[in-house]
């Protein structure tokens, strides 16, 4: 229980930050998923900057850590690479 006025003020902040951040969070990986489960390449080819603007979102505002993201980004190039 916030005891001062700045203390509650924060957990307004942090409530409003953890809502925006998990929203964010799920639509990248929902749309992480539909990438992978595609089998075309020409559509996996068109999601994928999409894909990649979004996880490089999530880092520069540090929902994820830049390895994390770094890593999704390769795994998903890999896969999309191997698609005929």
């Amino acid at each position: 229980m916030a005891h001062h006025a700045s203390a509650e003020k924060r957990n307004r902040q942090n409530i409003k930050r953890r809502i925006h951040n998990r929203y964010f969070a799920k639509t990248t990986r929902n749309a992480i998923k539909a990438l992978r489960n595609t089998t075309e390449k020409t559509a996996a080819v068109a999601m994928l900057p999409k894909v990649f603007s979004m996880i490089d979102k999530l880092a520069k505002i540090n929902v994820i850590h830049d390895n994390k993201a770094g890593n999704l980004k390769s795994g998903l190039s890999v896969y999309v690479n191997k698609l005929a």
